[in-house]
């Protein structure tokens, strides 16, 4: 496992909860642990309160029509395990229906089907900060 910056979370046990966190979602769903902190760099910043324009909430920038999709619609998506859950299940859903294609699963997640820039702001995250193989983009 890899260590989150402090500079996203002060707290080594705030930082190792969500760290398993990640792990086991990851394990359960089979998605790459440093895609998911990769994307939660570029979404949020690690930022759990975070809203985007579009209404895209916490750590993986979900949107509230995705929880209503796996049949959660009162889970409180800046309740980072929650939120977790839940874009992790979409992504995994998006893996699935782009048939494994990274770059497309990513754009379709952040709503941009055909461009490119969330997975190239992806692949940049995981190139500054982990030093593993990188997912097959």
């Amino acid at each position: 496992m890899h260590s989150v910056s402090p500079a996203f979370f002060a707290d080594s046990a705030e930082r190792l909860d969500l760290l398993l966190r990640v792990h086991q979602q990851a394990i359960e769903l089979n998605l790459p642990p440093v895609l998911i902190l990769s994307g939660i760099i570029v979404d949020s910043a690690f930022d759990r309160c975070v809203v985007s324009r579009f209404g895209a909430q916490g750590l993986m920038q979900v949107i509230p029509f995705r929880r209503d999709k796996i049949g959660r619609s009162d889970d409180n998506l800046t309740h980072s395990p929650t939120n977790l859950r839940n874009g992790c299940h979409s992504l995994r859903f998006y893996l699935d229906r782009e048939d494994q294609n990274l770059n497309r699963a990513l754009a379709a997640y952040n709503g941009s089907s055909g461009i490119l820039r969330s997975p190239k702001k992806a692949r940049t995250a995981w190139g500054k900060r982990w030093r593993t193989a990188p997912p097959d983009w």
